[in-house]
């Protein structure tokens, strides 16, 4: 079981661009979810996953009415949201309490955490952050949410391109 940081960034380090942490520069890109890093292989390893309230406040305003995991999901908030009928948990504790949870629910395959890059800063400053998958867009963006704001040390486990994007999976060390 391993806790990963599955995420797309610019070339200059930004997963999201201003203002509004706007994603229409990625979902324009040529990439194959079946190809080398793509999404179907990650995704089928996934049994939990967590994000934070802005990423779950982007999908609430650009897919509404839809849900794309049929796994249990945590969103670290502060704030209200209306209920659903998905298993989505809302909490505000640390995530060393929630991480311990997401184990037990992924029942022995990996963890995800979705974004941004703060909680996953955090999930890093408790040893809790294995690996991260980056897919790399042949973009600059200038500014917006940074990829991680953190200083962490990593090891390349493996590089290829999919489409457009140059995607490497690095390992945090430890």
């Amino acid at each position: 079981m391993l806790t990963q940081y599955y995420t797309a960034s610019s070339l200059d380090g930004f997963i999201a661009a201003e203002p509004e942490d706007g994603l229409a520069w990625l979902l324009t890109r040529d990439v194959d979810a079946k190809g080398p890093q793509g999404y179907d292989g990650f995704i089928a390893e996934i049994g939990a996953l967590c994000m934070g309230a802005t990423t779950y406040q982007w999908l609430l305003d650009h897919a509404p009415g839809e849900w794309y995991y049929d796994m249990p999901c945590w969103v670290f908030t502060h704030r209200t949201f209306p209920a659903t009928e998905h298993d989505i948990r809302f909490t505000s504790e640390p995530v060393t309490a929630i991480h311990a949870q997401m184990v037990e629910a992924a029942a022995g395959k990996n963890v995800w955490v979705v974004g941004g890059g703060e909680l996953v800063g955090q999930f890093a400053d408790h040893g809790l952050l294995d690996e991260i998958w980056i897919q790399y867009a042949p973009l600059t963006l200038g500014a917006g949410a940074p990829l991680l704001p953190r200083r962490i040390e990593f090891e390349q486990i493996e590089h290829d391109q999919n489409g457009e994007f140059s995607c490497r999976r690095l390992r945090v060390k430890r």
